[in-house]
């Protein structure tokens, strides 16, 4: 039988203002985030390109199939609980919306540490966004921030060879992580991907590998605590 690892994952419990990443699954928009209950993104919470806020309209909500589709991903922030346990999403902020070329890992959401800040741009040339529901978002840091698109236009130009194998080694390495039980945020996945440099990108995940450059992470951070 084969079972999926994000089945085995404990599920979210969302909280007010967790940075979430999740996959429309339904227009008016359902969000698949890992919890027991697809959370909901309402056409008021959301941001219409241009960055206005503003009452919404009939025609606005047919104008947002321009923008979202069933099977997209986006990072959003929780702003209510429902009485029935359900999440109440929202990205009335430039930095949340539509997520373009990258890669998603879903991890348990035990092992994404509460951070001030979920959005890392990282010094080897990608960003991560650490959802608190355990879904993590890696992707080619962009040159320049995009404020005119109100968080739903996409870059679908070809990502470089170089990036994708960023993305690729940062992804190895989270599950490298994942694997001894590590926490994940910023530092702790620099460390461990510094670590993997000397390593192919495809021989992370040989146990051994694995072993070795999380140990090294791991000593490195415990220096950091003095």
């Amino acid at each position: 039988k084969l079972f999926s690892t994000a089945a085995l994952s404990a599920r979210y419990n969302g909280e007010i203002g967790d940075i979430v990443v999740g996959r429309i699954t339904e227009k008016r928009w359902k969000v698949e985030t890992n919890s027991r209950l697809d959370s909901v993104l309402l056409l008021s919470s959301i941001n219409l390109p241009g960055g206005e806020l503003r009452r919404k309209s009939a025609e606005d909500e047919l104008a947002m199939r321009d923008y979202l589709q069933e099977g997209d991903l986006i990072s959003a922030e929780v702003q209510s609980i429902f009485s029935d346990g359900a999440v109440s999403l929202h990205t009335r902020s430039l930095k949340y919306g539509k997520l373009a070329q990258g890669v998603l890992v879903q991890v348990s959401p035990s092992l994404v540490k509460r951070q001030k800040t979920h959005f890392h741009d990282l010094p080897c040339g990608a960003s991560v966004i650490l959802g608190n529901n355990g879904f993590i978002w890696i992707y080619p840091t962009p040159e320049q921030k995009d404020d005119e698109a109100g968080g739903y236009t996409t870059n679908l130009e070809p990502v470089p060879l170089s990036d994708r194998e960023v993305i690729s080694r940062l992804r190895n390495c989270i599950m490298a992580l994942v694997t001894h039980k590590m926490m994940l945020f910023d530092t702790s996945i620099l460390y461990c991907y510094e670590a993997s440099l000397p390593h192919q990108i495809k021989d992370i995940l040989k146990p051994e590998v694995t072993e070795e450059i999380v140990l090294e992470a791991r000593q490195r951070l415990l220096d950091l605590e003095g």
